[in-house]
């Protein structure tokens, strides 16, 4: 699987930098969008600058219904509507009917499921913040998309880990100080809300990478 970041608080040149996250999965069986930013015009611009088509994404998955997370939606669905739409089943009931209104199907999400082959969620997790993540197989191991891991580290690792052994994480780790959870890990791609970046590259220099828009990597 190829994986692009599209959208992050950084971007290397050429590229627009927001606040908050989007990751394009590109897996055998279909393309991905893992969450939208908050700009959809950022979102498609920065798409089409690395040459990603919005027409070629088969599943969007939102992580969770913060607005950094989900306001490039109406932009996705208005360039493709013929989309597999994943939201944890803690969506407003308004913002489902929005999104159901626009997309082929939608589908709400509460314990972990197959999305296609190779890709999985970790269903809904967390008590205030419902957040699913993405759980990637590889041959490697198992590699994690996260939003901003709200529901902990150790929750998201403890879910992933009952596909295989976890290699990797993607995405935002907001205020995590479960550094533990980390250890072992061939690549820590900390971006968006990270809080701790310089503490995680200290502890895991060989592993730790500081992700932008821009940012492509292969598992």
């Amino acid at each position: 699987m190829k994986l692009t970041v599209v959208y992050d608080n950084q971007a290397k040149e050429g590229l627009r930098s927001g606040w908050g996250f989007s990751c394009y999965i590109e897996s055998p069986e279909k393309n991905i969008l893992f969450d939208t930013g908050w700009d959809g015009h950022l979102l498609m611009d920065n798409m089409s600058k690395l040459s990603l088509s919005p027409e070629d994404v088969g599943i969007l998955v939102l992580s969770h219904s913060h607005w950094d997370h989900t306001g490039g939606v109406p932009a996705l669905l208005n360039a493709n509507s013929d989309l597999e739409v994943y939201v944890p089943s803690g969506f407003s009931a308004n913002l489902k009917n929005e999104i159901s209104s626009r997309c082929r199907v939608l589908h709400e999400v509460k314990g972990p499921q197959e999305l296609c082959p190779g890709v999985h969620t970790t269903g809904e997790l967390g008590n205030k913040i419902k957040e699913q993540s993405l759980i990637l197989e590889s041959g490697g191991g198992i590699y994690v998309i996260a939003g901003c891991s709200h529901p902990g580290l150790r929750s998201i690792m403890d879910t992933a880990s009952i596909f295989g052994d976890v290699k990797g994480i993607i995405g935002g780790l907001h205020d995590s100080r479960e550094y533990d959870q980390l250890a072992g890990m061939e690549l820590i791609g900390a971006g968006h809300c990270t809080q701790h970046k310089e503490r995680i590259c200290e502890m895991y220099p060989d592993s730790f990478e500081d992700i932008f828009a821009g940012y492509v990597t292969e598992i």
